[in-house]
């Protein structure tokens, strides 16, 4: 499974997935977590530099191009939930502390 996840300077799960600066594209498997790859997306600036559409579509973009399966964040609001729905991949809401391991018990591990 192909997990997004926001992350800190330290590892551990950023709070917001909109706005975050920086996230993480895993590959989860029952054995663990087979590739980790960290992406400086700048989201947190470009939030209000465009539309909403605009930066939603920008975001899906990226989901799309690196094939992710779920997201696990800490918050998110209803409009990116929604599209993410639609684009039916699902939501883990709530994560906390060290994002591998955020990843991997969010796949089912």
């Amino acid at each position: 499974m192909i997990v997004c996840v926001p992350v800190t300077d330290g590892g551990r799960v950023g709070h917001g997935w909109g706005r975050a600066d920086r996230v993480a594209v895993a590959a989860v498997s029952p054995g663990g977590i087979d590739r980790w790859e960290e992406f400086d997306v700048g989201w947190n600036r470009l939030h209000d530099e465009e539309s909403e559409g605009g930066h939603h579509a920008r975001i899906a973009r990226f989901l799309t191009e690196h094939g992710v399966e779920q997201v696990v964040a800490g918050h998110m609001g209803p409009p990116m939930e929604h599209m993410l729905a639609k684009m039916g991949i699902a939501v883990s809401l709530g994560a906390d502390g060290d994002a591998r391991e955020a990843a991997m018990a969010s796949a089912g591990r």
